[in-house]
């Protein structure tokens, strides 16, 4: 019998996040343990996506908060263009605003960073069996969430104009861009849509690209002249 039969392959990872002491750190670890071997690691989103383009991995250990693309949209792009590739989130972070949107964007698994090496082995194992490779205390946020009543539809808003969203944006890009005309700032876009603020700077360069537009004044003016929101009535 070969040294491979009877065992099982290891899950091969990249590792994504900004901090290099923590990115090595975690890399290390991870060289220790049995049933991962880490083929690389990204500094930011834009890079983890790369790397998966390139090294077709198992898993994505992803953070969060990275610069250029950040974890969410980063998550978002692999799960949509190669969906073989599973994505656990490895963050600070876990608040409702950082674990919700990652699982919406695709993520199957969610730590954080006080995880140990044991925990993060099961979690990638988890998601390759294709079960989900939560943290307990992560696993009693969903519970709570959704144990909770859905909110009543608002009664009032800005009207949403043409079906069909003009110039090519995408539904999101419309959404940030109502948000605009709304006068919310980047902030309170990246709150109500419960998102990162550099993703909601990444939708509003996407948005000024694909419409000509300069600044958020022109981009009110060209809601209106659209006719995706109506100035108030007197």
């Amino acid at each position: 019998m070969t040294e491979t039969e009877g065992e099982e392959k290891p899950a091969r990872v990249v590792v994504a996040d900004d901090q290099t002491v923590v990115r090595e750190g975690i890399v290390m670890l991870l060289g220790l343990l049995p049933g991962v071997e880490v083929v690389g690691a990204a500094g930011d989103g834009e890079e983890a996506v790369q790397l998966v383009e390139e090294l077709d991995p198992d898993v994505v250990l992803m953070d969060l908060r990275m610069p250029r693309c950040d974890g969410v949209e980063a998550t978002r792009r692999i799960r949509s263009q190669h969906p073989r590739t599973q994505v656990v989130v490895l963050t600070t972070y876990a608040d409702d605003e950082s674990l919700f949107p990652a699982l919406r964007a695709g993520a199957r698994g969610y730590l954080t960073k006080d995880a140990g090496g044991d925990e993060i082995v099961r979690a990638v194992q988890s998601v390759l069996s294709g079960d989900a490779g939560l943290s307990p205390s992560v696993q009693r946020r969903l519970l709570e969430r959704l144990s909770q009543p859905e909110p009543a539809p608002a009664e009032t808003g800005p009207p949403t104009g043409p079906e069909t969203p003009p110039d090519g944006l995408t539904t999101r890009e419309t959404e940030v861009l109502l948000l605009i005309a709304d006068g919310l700032s980047n902030q309170e876009i990246a709150r109500r849509l419960h998102v990162s603020t550099a993703t909601v700077k990444t939708h509003i360069n996407n948005l000024f690209a694909k419409t000509g537009l300069k600044d958020r004044a022109q981009a009110v003016r060209y809601a209106y002249s659209k006719g995706l929101v109506r100035p108030p009535t007197q």
